[in-house]
């Protein structure tokens, strides 16, 4: 399968929630889209759904803190779809615990998927987008860069996310390449479902207290993720670039 318009995405964590709604954004954007994720088997079925409603897609596992893996992974989307010039780092986890509480295993196990896995995908991928003469990486941080209880690890990654973007802003664009970093707010995942239940709450009541403090008020959704990260993607955003929005419904919520 070959989309054969020189548009095609590659989304990891793609498989479900946030990254599974900005695959299916970009492909009813005209995207052939790679759906990496660890789950091969639900990768599948988001590719399948994909395919089903008229688009182009593949499916592909990997371990994005894994060279090889994304090697590997990255090589079989470019032969079944095309170079990828859209990069979408999504995949992450939390391993949220105060600090005193938090492992040296928790600590690496976030860094590893969120600030290697960026780096490891954003290296392999440059390659295809500098050869094209353009390309879009877009980063997921979170409103969580500026500190949050419970969460040293992932708020500590998703700064890092920030810094890391900026970067490859700066050392990326001359090859037509932008780069720019999406940082959600409270967003109704399983991520966040299973944080209410870690809390001992449930989900009515976390998500309640969450919009009480959102000028919008009301809770996001995947699709306001995938909205953002759409404008970024497309070509009438060659202009922006090192940029961070937070989708949160207010400035920092």
């Amino acid at each position: 399968m070959n989309a054969g318009n020189g548009r095609v995405a590659l989304v990891t964590g793609a498989a479900r929630g946030i990254g599974a709604e900005i695959a299916k954004r970009l492909s009813r954007d005209g995207f052939a889209v790679g759906v990496l994720d660890l789950d091969k088997a639900a990768a599948q079925e988001v590719a399948d759904e994909l395919v089903a409603t008229g688009g182009a897609a593949a499916a592909a596992a990997a371990d994005v803190s894994d060279e090889a893996a994304v090697d590997a992974a990255v090589t079989e989307i470019a032969a079944r779809l095309g170079p990828p010039v859209v990069l979408v780092n999504n995949a992450g986890i939390t391993r949220d615990a105060l600090l005193f509480k938090m492992s040296v295993e928790e600590w690496d196990l976030v860094m590893q998927v969120h600030l290697r896995g960026a780096f490891l995908m954003s290296k392999r991928v440059q390659s295809f987008m500098r050869e094209a003469g353009h390309g879009r990486i877009i980063n997921l941080s979170s409103t969580s860069a500026l500190g949050n209880r419970g969460q040293g690890n992932y708020s500590a990654a998703k700064a890092g996310v920030q810094g890391f973007t900026k970067t490859l802003a700066l050392e990326l664009g001359r090859f037509g390449i932008t780069a720019n970093a999406v940082a959600p707010g409270f967003i109704v995942t399983d991520m966040t479902r299973a944080t209410a239940e870690r809390l001992g709450q449930t989900f009515e009541e976390f998500s309640a207290a969450r919009v009480a403090n959102i000028p919008v008020n009301r809770p996001g959704q995947p699709q306001d993720v995938a909205h953002a990260v759409s404008f970024l993607a497309d070509e009438r955003s060659g202009f922006v670039s090192g940029q961070v929005i937070y989708v949160a419904g207010g400035p920092r919520c």
